[in-house]
């Protein structure tokens, strides 16, 4: 089913695409929000610029974007995957309990905010380039992948893990300089760390037609809450 998203507002196209089949095409997508919010089983194709809370609460859809999208992708996403050919704005992946979210280009502010492990569900995000400040703020749990990739400027913006008491942040390449709280700890990743991340690292070649050995010729930094770590004793970990 290919849908023409021109001059459309968002409750009329989500509305289309709830009544359409499992494998949609949508055209000409400009800002339009809470495309396939809660929607399962559906692969849907979206050439253009998906607006605010693309798959929120997503529940196994299966979402590819041929360009940018903007805030709250991925908001609350239960389980699926989103899949963006370029950038994505702020708080990608606020509160995600699982699923899968793979950026090629950069993300925004606030990435992973409130990211958790649900019932078991483990959520991922893996962003190609890098993050801006507060990435993996209150992170409670799954794991969050920035590659750094064809960047010059730090990986990573200010304030990284602020109020972090679960989860793992994977930070490749040169991370001199960052700062982090005192209740984040930060070592190399060792042989069994990246193993944990591996089958990601490679979905991440695949889709975006980028070579495994690009990915790995630098060595990854792994941020987890310290031992420590006081918020333990005001939020439940998953």
């Amino acid at each position: 089913m290919i849908i023409d998203a021109a001059g459309r507002d968002h409750r009329s196209l989500n509305e289309e695409i709830r009544k359409g089949d499992s494998d949609i095409t949508i055209n000409g997508c400009l800002g339009q929000r809470f495309i396939a919010s809660g929607m399962d089983n559906v692969r849907i194709l979206i050439n253009g610029t998906p607006g605010n809370a693309l798959g929120a609460y997503l529940d196994g859809a299966d979402i590819l974007v041929r360009g940018n999208a903007q805030d709250a992708a991925g908001d609350t996403m239960n389980e699926g995957r989103i899949v963006i050919y370029g950038n994505v704005g702020d708080a990608a992946g606020y509160a995600m309990r699982g699923g899968e979210i793979y950026i090629r280009g950069d993300a925004g502010y606030r990435a992973g905010i409130h990211m958790k492990a649900y019932s078991g569900k483990l959520p991922v995000m893996v962003v190609g380039g890098s993050c801006g400040s507060f990435l993996g703020e209150y992170q409670a749990g799954g794991m969050i992948i920035v590659l750094g990739l064809d960047k010059e400027r730090p990986v990573v913006g200010n304030f990284c893990g602020t109020g972090m008491h679960g989860g793992r942040i994977y930070l490749r390449g040169d991370i001199e300089g960052l700062k982090l709280p005192k209740q984040v700890s930060c070592k190399k990743a060792g042989s069994d760390e990246m193993e944990v991340i591996e089958k990601y690292l490679v979905e991440f070649s695949q889709l975006f037609d980028v070579p495994y050995e690009k990915i790995a010729d630098k060595e990854f930094h792994v941020l987890t809450p310290d031992t420590h770590n006081p918020y333990k004793q005001l939020y439940v970990q998953n």
